[in-house]
């Protein structure tokens, strides 16, 4: 049974902490998510015993994404929707802004839509692995 809306979880979580990705190209992806989504590097860190990167990105004050590589990981499928992730949601202020950004960028954007539920506009786009990444209007 679910915690009703003005009660507090028995765990007392108080935000998502970090959301963890697994990249098949490490350089691609680190430029991707620095340089052209621009979260600041916290730590990048090199595990020569599994000859894999960790890279902690600050997305803000609450919320990190940790960027990892590891040889030969399996591709995981996303469409048709698979179990499990579906997508990460980054907030913004200005969607057509960021929008126009990602497009001069070279990334395709799909349609901006209106959420049914919520009236809040919004649109996909994925990542160099195919990650399904949308941006939300705050």
């Amino acid at each position: 049974m679910c915690v009703k809306q003005d009660q507090v979880s028995p765990l007392q979580i108080q935000s998502v902490h970090h959301v963890a990705i697994i990249c098949s190209d490490y350089p691609r992806s680190k430029a991707f998510y620095c340089e052209l989504l621009g979260f600041a590097v916290i730590q990048e860190t090199y595990r020569a015993e599994r000859d894999s990167y960790k890279l902690d990105l600050k997305v803000n004050d609450q919320t990190q994404l940790e960027l990892f590589s590891f040889p030969n990981a399996p591709q995981r499928p996303s469409y048709p929707e698979a179990q499990g992730l579906r997508h990460l949601a980054f907030a913004t202020d200005d969607l057509e802004q960021a929008v126009a950004y990602l497009k001069h960028q070279q990334i395709a954007v799909e349609t901006i839509r209106t959420d049914e539920l919520t009236g809040k506009r919004f649109t996909f786009f994925t990542d160099p692995d195919g990650l399904p990444l949308e941006l939300y209007q705050a």
